[in-house]
């Protein structure tokens, strides 16, 4: 018997095999055929590269898909913002973007190839990035603890001090001064009354949590304001607010020292969470899968570690793809 010695693509191969993906999967022309054909015969790693640029390519074309059509709706705010007689640009090549330039794209770069984090960091005035935690000194001797993959905008203006949570999460320990104390997030308001909080951004709306003191949250404009104490926490969204209710905010702040608590949690939820802490990306396909409950304390800092805890309990599948996504199915 003829033992086959497998040989292991690099990465530059294998990035050059989902180039060679893309193109096939776009109706090439015979001189494209024919260089393919004398780039997979140049080398056995070659033929290596492009079986599992295919076996990549069924694994991810759904969350391909998903990620195409954020960053199109991220890229159309962007232009729009930016040059206004450009608004039909991302549309005309939307399409093509969710097959093989997308794949691609999420592949060889990345966390880089992320237009919604782009589009939040464009306004705003401190950023973490994915995996840190970060604390800031504002003017007013203020300090906000940044969760990780977060960003605020701070305007000093006018006689108020308004902070604008732009993406993820932000712990608020305010120094009075006599002028009010603001954090927008969404269409809603946290006004200091004398406390130390947080503001997560949620899905569709934000969430407050108090560790100490007060805050008044209004969920839009002109909505009653609900005022909570210490260990209380209300959600809103859509310009209305869920009744406040009773937590352990010690747990629930505990990321500040890099700690993930839940309690009959959605697997949506705390794999949205470790998404912060990944430096590429995690995509969960099923639905069902997500509603499933999880409870349990785990650290922030290795979110692939925590993935594999919770599939040995859940037994669900994940792949991981270069060391830049993962599926989760």
């Amino acid at each position: 018997m003829n033992n086959v010695e497998r040989v292991t693509p690099t990465p530059a191969q294998e990035q050059a095999a989902l180039a060679w993906l893309s193109l096939l999967h776009d109706q090439p022309g015979s001189g494209d055929q024919a260089t393919f054909s004398q780039w997979l015969q140049a080398d056995p790693a070659h033929g290596e590269a492009y079986a599992r640029a295919q076996v990549l390519w069924e694994l991810s074309e759904v969350p391909a898909r998903a990620l195409a059509d954020e960053d199109a709706l991220a890229l159309q705010r962007y232009l729009n913002a930016m040059n206004p007689s450009r608004r039909s640009s991302v549309r005309r090549w939307s399409g093509a973007l969710a097959m093989a330039a997308c794949l691609l794209l999420m592949i060889s770069l990345g966390s880089g190839w992320q237009p919604l984090r782009w589009l939040d960091d464009l306004g705003a005035d401190y950023v973490s990035a994915p995996g840190q935690i970060r604390t800031v000194t504002l003017a007013d001797q203020s300090q906000v603890t940044l969760d990780a993959d977060s960003a605020i905008a701070v305007d000093f203006s006018g006689g108020e001090r308004h902070v604008q949570l732009r993406r993820g999460a932000g712990f608020f320990s305010v120094t009075h001064t006599g002028e009010p104390f603001l954090v927008d997030a969404e269409k809603g308001q946290a006004r200091v009354l004398g406390t130390q909080f947080e503001v997560r951004l949620q899905p569709h709306g934000a969430q407050v949590t108090v560790l100490s003191g007060r805050v008044g949250v209004t969920a839009d404009k002109g909505a009653p304001q609900q005022i909570l104490t210490a260990g209380q926490q209300v959600a809103y969204g859509d310009g209305a607010a869920q009744p406040l209710h009773a937590v352990d905010s010690e747990a629930q702040l505990a990321w500040r020292q890099g700690w993930l608590n839940y309690y009959k949690a959605p697997l949506a939820e705390v794999v949205q969470d470790l998404g912060r802490y990944y430096p590429g990306r995690i995509v969960l396909l099923n639905d069902e899968l997500g509603k499933r409950r999880v409870s349990g304390s785990f650290p922030s800092s290795n979110p692939q570690a925590v993935l594999s805890s919770l599939q040995g309990v859940l037994g669900f599948e994940q792949h991981q793809v270069l060391g830049q996504l993962i599926i989760v199915r």
